[in-house]
């Protein structure tokens, strides 16, 4: 018989759980990201990650990391998320927990995940596992605030990102005829941390205008990882072909009003003409599983995300550099979750109550 944990003692197991968890960033979407932990007489003996979609979850990871498998039967699992009862990519881990003998699984929160949700907390029941849920739910929530949104949203975390100088602008007023180039605002380990952020997500989206006028290849560079799927909004089918997005290097949609196409990796998909092209955009990411997008520009594109309460995180650069006069930046009237400074540049961060 395990002997009652106090709340402080299942906490600091679910913390480990949670440092796991994070491993899987970038590599485990559409799953969520998830840690477990054995525990026997109050000391680990097994851990592990969901390492890569398709791959085994974590309950598997930890409970074939036990060196004795007869402790099993004498063990708490800590598990960050309600272990899965159905069959998808991998087998169901509560009947693993189960054919285990493990006696007692605490949990950090259920699974927003219809197929889901419930389900696998109560097959552990039914089969006599003593199951405690809800420990830190709030920081088992933020750890997958993507997979959260897509299931209980029904549409993908959107992150919108930009730069604007101290005197709140993002860039000077271009005309057509000028070069096209990148008008740099932040600095280089700013930029090097934007790659990051796109290993982290699935997919990334920029306008007409930036791809214009910027000519971003919308790829990760600066970071090790792979490249999101690239979303281009065009309405008009304005984009040269010439344009760095169409470098074949990483799957590319393209959202306009004017045709259904495939060339190579970049599909043409044509939306409903002066309606709300945005929603029709998170519509179609949602149903292909994509979990997250962090939006890269340009204004209109992030003014209207805001405007119609469609983003979840602002992450906003304001450099050293004056423009005098220019693109007025976008405008969040909230008071930034976090800041901090990377080298000469104020990095803010903004979470949509």
């Amino acid at each position: 018989m395990i002997e009652k944990k106090s709340m402080h003692e299942h906490e600091f197991f679910m913390k480990r759980c949670l440092e796991l968890a994070t491993n899987g960033l970038g590599y485990v979407a559409p799953n969520p990201m998830v840690g477990a932990v054995v525990v026997h007489d109050d000391r680990i003996i097994g851990e592990g990650f969901h390492q890569m979609y398709g791959m085994p979850h974590a309950e598997v990871n930890a409970i074939l990391s036990v060196k004795d498998q007869s402790l099993l039967k004498k063990s708490i699992l800590y598990v960050n998320l309600e272990p899965c009862s159905h069959m998808g990519k991998t087998p169901p881990c509560s009947d693993l927990i189960i054919k285990s003998g493990i006696p007692r699984v605490v949990i950090g929160t259920s699974d927003p995940n219809s197929l889901v949700s419930g389900k696998g907390i109560k097959k552990l029941k039914t089969s006599g596992v003593d199951v405690v849920n809800q420990i830190l739910p709030e920081k088992c929530r933020e750890l997958n605030k993507r997979f959260f949104t897509y299931h209980e949203k029904k549409r993908p975390y959107i992150i919108l990102k930009w730069a604007q100088t101290s005197d709140g602008y993002m860039d000077v007023l271009r005309k057509p005829e000028e070069p096209v180039g990148v008008n740099w605002i932040s600095n280089p380990l700013s930029r090097k941390l934007v790659h990051k952020w796109r290993a982290e997500e699935q997919a990334i989206m920029a306008g007409t205008g930036t791809i214009l006028f910027d000519d971003p290849e919308l790829t990760l560079r600066l970071w090790e990882g792979s490249s999101p799927l690239r979303i281009v909004i065009d309405r008009n089918l304005r984009i040269p072909p010439s344009a760095k997005v169409f470098n074949n290097l990483v799957s590319t949609l393209v959202f306009n009003e004017k045709q259904n196409k495939v060339i190579r990796n970049t599909e043409y998909i044509k939306v409903e003409a002066g309606t709300n092209i945005l929603k029709q955009i998170f519509d179609d990411l949602y149903h292909r599983e994509i979990l997250s997008v962090i939006v890269e520009g340009g204004k209109k594109i992030l003014e209207y995300c805001i405007e119609n309460e469609l983003w979840d995180e602002a992450r906003v650069f304001i450099g050293e550099k004056t423009f005098g006069s220019g693109l007025n930046a976008p405008l969040i009237e909230l008071d930034p979750a976090y800041s901090e400074n990377i080298l000469t540049d104020k990095l803010l961060i903004y979470r949509n109550p």
